[in-house]
């Protein structure tokens, strides 16, 4: 029932040492009923917060059929009624996407998967000593990750979202815009959001995210928190993500720097409590409140795979696959390098076809 991870990194100088423990749960286990404490503040909606966590897993689904038709495990409950507009997978950079309208709240959201295709604790090692290596344009002083800027601007995916984003619009009029992701989708939702804003005046953009990791220095963090004030960051526990790239508070004006606002869920039930209880941090607007998960040592990837009681699939080590009805093709092209783009007209209804998601 409990697979147990252990991961140990020393390099140099800097001592970094982590235990990595892989919950994997049982179809038969009971679940907890959930009791959230969270600290009074006009700039944190807990309800959001556990619909948006919905959208962030289920973009990790690998049945297009079951995606695009909104038909998944995944695809009820607080979700339910959500329209695709279009449905992206760059297979060469092992990139998902998908943009939609959702019926409450009312507004079209953009959800970006987080690290498949490689083993996630590579992934961790490579974060951890990547250096800021690219001039955010338009900036001076602006440096981000390259790789997590890329994965939005130089793929499939970008011109693929902008595309169906106007399209909803012009469908649906000028909704709010919503952006999500866990892990490296939350970096590229980031990306993804300042890109609406700035170069397309896309305006009513909001960003909710979970477990990212850092993706700037203090520059673009106080570039970004000026074009997206209404942006959240949940963190939970010791989740090590977000605490990579590493943040230096001895130089802090050289280093990775995260925007704000962060909110911190801290578990506080008891192993023998049904009722699993959390408390939840709105921080300052520092994006380095000293007093939230910067508190505490990073080290732990099961609370990464795990917010708000929401479980978030382990990558595959392998390959990045995806499984499709023949049919969807009707919908979409798949280039010859297979990525996928599945586009939906809203004038006409998907018609329900037979899941290939794995029961």
């Amino acid at each position: 029932m409990f697979r147990m991870k252990r991961y140990t990194e020393t390099r140099g100088w800097f001592l970094f040492c982590f235990f990595a423990c892989l919950l994997v749960l049982s179809a038969g286990r009971d679940p907890k009923l959930m009791k959230y404490e969270t600290n009074s503040s006009s700039v944190y909606n807990h309800t959001l917060a556990m619909i948006m966590v919905e959208y962030a897993s289920a973009v990790y689904i690998s049945d297009m059929t079951s995606l695009f038709t909104w038909t998944c495990t995944r695809c009820r409950g607080l979700t339910e009624g959500f329209e695709v507009v279009q449905l992206i997978v760059d297979v060469e950079s092992c990139l998902q996407s998908f943009v939609g309208v959702a019926k409450d709240p009312r507004a079209i959201i953009i959800a970006f998967r987080g690290t498949r295709g490689t083993s996630i604790q590579n992934w961790i090692e490579d974060l951890f000593w990547k250096q800021l290596d690219l001039d955010y344009p338009g900036m001076e002083g602006a440096k981000v990750h390259s790789g997590f800027y890329r994965a939005y601007h130089c793929t499939t995916i970008r011109p693929a979202i902008l595309n169906a984003v106007k399209t909803a619009k012009e469908v649906y009029g000028d909704l709010d815009t919503i952006v999500t992701g866990h892990s490296m989708g939350g970096a590229i939702a980031a990306f993804c959001a300042l890109d609406l804003i700035v170069n397309h005046n896309v305006p009513n953009v909001r960003v909710m995210t979970f477990g990212q990791p850092r993706i700037g220095n203090a520059v673009f963090a106080s570039y970004y928190s000026k074009h997206l004030p209404d942006t959240i960051r949940v963190t939970h526990e010791h989740d090590i993500v977000p605490h990579l790239p590493p943040y230096f508070s001895i130089i802090p004006r050289k280093t990775y720097h995260h925007f704000p606002r962060e909110v911190w869920l801290q578990d506080t039930s008891s192993t023998s409590n049904r009722l699993a209880s959390y408390i939840e941090t709105v921080c300052d607007d520092s994006g380095e409140d000293p007093n939230c998960s910067r508190s505490v040592i990073g080290n732990s990837i099961q609370d990464h795979l795990s917010y708000y009681g929401v479980e978030f699939p382990t990558d595959d080590p392998v390959t990045c696959w995806i499984v499709m009805d023949p049919v969807m093709a009707e919908y979409g092209s798949i280039d010859s390098e297979g990525n996928v783009v599945l586009f939906r007209d809203l004038a006409t209804p998907v018609p329900r076809m037979r899941s290939l998601e794995a029961k």
